[in-house]
């Protein structure tokens, strides 16, 4: 895959690309990214590229004419663009599900925005998606592009050591992730579950399909009705539900009365 990177600040990418799962990725050429500083596109001599807003209203604006210039180049050198991605708080909520759908993608460009954004007259010529990484405001999109590179990357076969590492990961398959252990076995009287050290794979899938379900349920209740769940998964689910519900009640009826 091919991702090339629109942004004012292109230092920022240096720590988190040069290093670890994404910088392998780049070294065994499963990855390929370029960064584009959007200042170079800029046609004055003090290579600015922002400007006050049409209307009046606080804040500057991104201009359209660098943005279309760096688009252009870019245009001229490939024939297919693929999908042009911007970074903004009012785009589609990035998740596990999108992360899989881009890897898919040969190509991606990912348009980083500052100040109060972007000239909408590049959005409408140039993006097919907009993406946010959470309902709040940054100072930029370069943080939340290094966030999609991230979560895309682990998606494409073979830069993770083991496809199955991130199809066991957190949301890969709608629920959260089941807990891990490794050695030592004891560690200041903490123990690790015995049906790990069993060695019977059986029941260790077993146990860490019902911890995962256990800890959606628990944490986030609302993506077990996006998830497909086995008839074995709704028992599970149920057992898990009717023990709690046994819980409350027991605590109910133990509770002192108070005096009249």
């Amino acid at each position: 895959m091919r991702v090339e990177i629109l942004t004012l600040f292109p230092e920022m990418f240096s720590g988190p690309f040069d290093t670890s799962i994404i910088k392998r990725a780049i070294d065994k050429e499963i990855l390929a990214i370029n960064l584009i500083n959007i200042r170079d596109f800029s046609q004055n001599k003090h290579h600015t590229v922002d400007a006050t807003p049409y209307g009046g209203g606080a804040g500057m604006v991104m201009q359209v004419e660098p943005l279309f210039k760096a688009m252009e180049h870019l245009a001229e050198s490939q024939s297919d663009l693929g999908r042009v991605i911007m970074m903004c708080p009012q785009g589609q909520p990035f998740n596990q599900a999108l992360a899989k759908e881009l890897a898919m993608e040969n190509r991606l460009i990912l348009i980083c925005g500052h100040y109060e954004g972007i000239d909408e007259r590049v959005t409408k010529k140039w993006v097919t998606d907009e993406i946010s990484i959470g309902d709040y405001v940054l100072t930029g999109g370069e943080l939340p592009a290094m966030v999609v590179v991230d979560a895309v990357a682990r998606m494409i076969p073979g830069v993770l050591g083991e496809m199955a590492s991130a199809q066991a990961d957190s949301f890969y398959n709608g629920l959260l992730d089941h807990p891990h252990y490794t050695k030592p076995r004891v560690y200041q009287g903490l123990e690790v579950p015995a049906v790990l050290l069993s060695g019977h794979h059986k029941n260790i899938d077993n146990w860490r399909r019902r911890q995962a379900l256990l800890r959606t349920l628990e944490r986030r209740p609302e993506l077990l009705e996006k998830v497909e769940l086995t008839l074995e998964d709704q028992k599970i689910l149920q057992a898990i539900k009717g023990k709690e519900q046994e819980m409350r009640s027991e605590e109910k009826g133990t509770r002192k009365k108070p005096r009249t």
